[in-house]
């Protein structure tokens, strides 16, 4: 197992009355691209900064590589950063950006220039090395900043929002490569993002924060079908997120009852869930499938479509489930539009594995 590079021990940050990092327990492992993500305000980026030595904590120690660092100035620190807006120097050419760092560190010319023809051509950089900044597409600049930020060799990379000056369709592209870059370099990558499709597409783990401290960590495959609370369920993707009550036990699991609407679940925290009276669970959309008869599934409702909106490759569909006791028994599904030939007013069956049923603890 790889070792830990980076640990927060019980950190708290303040800002007069407002605490924007409480208590914070956290550890990274060599070699994975983590990602800390949440809204504006969670403490991500107050976090990064920490680590950084941009912000000092006022409880709770910071170690890296095992060393506490938590007074430490940045450069006394084994990290680089590489900031939203590149902040490259505009009157530099390409090379001499990514030669600053290994200067700094007391390099010879020969051995910065090696080292800078080295990351160049590593990311097919070497026919715009004499360029200035301001001659480059967001893209390439982006490109320099991280071959700037990896020229001292660090031991860990901290990336604050790197994609956000980028277009959608740009900033896709970029996301695949960054990732590339760092199973190839074997680097530590720690990201911050409150884009949840940019955290699932790079991180091999997530942290989601909320309130300054940790809501809910894993893989992005755990986060997406396996939330522990409402707040994870609803930040990361869409969902119907639906509280219901506890009917009683069958031979498969326990079903529960959503405004009198039986559902069977099948999920690991299924058999603790039969003494409680009322639990939320999620269900994701493209979990849903509709069809015009009656499907031979466990779970299955009689639906009749509010809206249909078209989004390219899928198809969003707002139900109203017949039957409810409650006004609002809405759910939403996403589909291939090829495969939904009804309009708004038909009637389709709702079906979905009760396995794709989650259940919140919180």
């Amino acid at each position: 197992m790889p070792g830990t590079i980076a640990s927060f021990q019980g950190v708290t940050k303040r800002y007069g009355p407002i605490v924007a990092v409480d208590h914070l327990n956290l550890d990274i492992r060599e070699g994975e691209f983590v990602t800390l993500l949440g809204p504006s305000g969670c403490g991500k980026s107050t976090t990064l900064r920490m680590l950084g030595g941009f912000e000092l904590p006022q409880e709770g120690r910071i170690l890296l590589a095992g060393k506490d660092v938590t007074h430490l100035p940045p450069n006394r620190r084994d990290v680089n950063m590489v900031f939203q807006d590149y902040a490259l120097f505009p009157h530099m050419s390409v090379r001499d950006n990514v030669a600053f760092g290994p200067q700094l560190k007391g390099r010879t010319k020969d051995e910065a220039r090696a080292r800078v023809d080295e990351l160049l051509a590593f990311l097919q950089l070497s026919d715009f090395g004499d360029r200035r900044p301001d001659q480059l597409s967001g893209g390439q600049r982006q490109r320099v900043a991280l071959a700037r930020a990896l020229a001292p060799d660090p031991k860990l990379l901290l990336l604050d929002e790197p994609l956000g000056a980028l277009d959608a369709k740009l900033r896709g592209q970029v996301q695949i490569e960054l990732k590339s870059i760092q199973e190839r370099t074997g680097k530590t990558f720690l990201l911050v993002t409150h884009d949840q499709e940019e955290a699932l597409t790079m991180s091999d783990r997530i942290i989601v924060m909320n309130g300054g401290r940790i809501e809910q960590e894993g893989t992005p495959e755990d986060l997406y079908h396996r939330p522990r609370s409402r707040f994870v369920a609803d930040f990361i993707g869409e969902t119907n997120l639906l509280t219901c009550d506890v009917q009683r036990d069958g031979a498969a699991g326990p079903r529960i009852s959503w405004n009198g609407t039986p559902i069977l679940v099948e999920a690991p925290q299924a058999d603790a869930i039969a003494d409680r009276s009322r639990v939320d669970v999620t269900l994701r959309p493209e979990s849903i499938r509709l069809t015009a008869e009656r499907p031979d599934a466990a779970n299955a409702l009689r639906t009749r479509i509010v809206r249909r909106t078209f989004k390219g490759a899928r198809l969003d569909v707002d139900l109203e489930v017949e039957g409810g006791q409650a006004a609002a028994s809405h759910i939403k599904a996403s589909t291939d539009p090829a495969l939904l030939q009804g309009n708004v007013g038909d009637a389709v069956w709702a079906s979905f594995d009760p396995k794709r049923v989650a259940i919140l603890q919180a």
